[in-house]
C-alpha cells in the first residue's frame, strides 16, 4: 500500500495537471541504459548528499505494449517539476549490484509470464538481492506489470522478492492487460512521477 505522504509530495510539484497527452512522450528504446537526464553532480562513487537523487528504472521490455509503458513511466519521472532527481534507466538483465546501490529509489517493470514475473526480472533479483540486501532496507519503490490476461501472480512473485529486500512500496503496483489505453499512459506516467515526487527534499 503506498505511503500516505506520496500523494501529497507529487502533488505539490504540479504534477497532477501536466497537460501533456500520451503521445507526444519522448521515445525510450527497451535497451536504452544512459540516464535520462545529465547528471551535473559529481561521480556515483561520490557521497550520496553531493550528488543528485537517484531513481533507477529496472525493466524488462519485449514488447510493443511494454514499450509505450515504460516511455510513460520514464517521462513521468523525468517532468520539469522534478529536475533535481535523476533518472536512470537499465534493463533487467544488465542492471548491476552497483547501479542498485548508487540509486535511492526503483521502478520496476516486467510482462507476466505463464504467471509469474520474467526470467528476466527474477535474474535481476537473483544477482542483487544479497549484495543489496543490509543497504538498500526501507528504500522506495513502485512496479508495474502487463500482461494479455491475468498479472497477479507476477504481481505476487515480485512482491515477495522486494518485501525480502525490505524495499518500501509507495503506491499499489499498476496492473495492465492488453493494448495500454491512453488512462493506462497515464496512470504510467503518475507512477514514474510518484516515486520521482519521494526523493525530492
Amino acid at each position: 500500500m503506498a505511503d500516505a505522504g506520496v500523494a501529497a509530495a507529487a502533488g505539490a510539484t504540479g504534477l497532477g495537471d501536466r497537460g501533456r497527452e500520451p503521445d507526444e512522450r519522448p521515445a525510450v528504446g527497451p535497451g536504452d541504459e544512459p540516464a535520462r537526464r545529465s547528471r551535473s553532480g559529481p561521480d556515483p562513487g561520490s557521497v550520496a548528499d553531493e550528488r543528485p537523487p537517484r531513481l533507477l528504472v529496472v525493466h524488462h521490455t519485449p514488447s510493443p505494449a511494454l514499450d509505450a509503458v515504460l516511455r510513460s513511466v520514464v517521462d513521468g519521472a523525468s517532468a520539469p517539476e522534478l529536475a533535481a532527481v535523476e533518472v536512470v534507466v537499465r534493463p533487467a538483465l544488465s542492471a548491476s549490484v552497483s547501479d542498485v546501490l548508487a540509486a535511492d529509489a526503483y521502478v520496476l517493470g516486467t510482462p507476466a509470464n505463464l504467471g509469474y514475473l520474467s526470467g528476466a526480472l527474477k535474474h535481476f533479483f537473483d544477482t542483487i538481492y544479497y549484495p543489496c540486501l543490509q543497504a538498500t532496507q526501507r528504500r522506495p519503490y513502485a512496479l508495474y506489470v502487463h500482461g494479455n490476461d491475468d498479472v497477479e501472480g507476477a504481481v505476487r512473485g515480485t512482491e515477495r522478492i522486494v518485501t525480502g529486500l525490505g524495499w518500501r512500496a509507495v503506491r499499489d503496483p499498476l496492473r495492465l492487460t492488453g493494448a495500454p489505453s491512453p488512462a493506462d499512459l497515464e496512470s504510467a506516467w503518475d507512477l514514474g512521477a510518484t516515486v520521482a515526487a519521494t526523493l525530492l527534499p
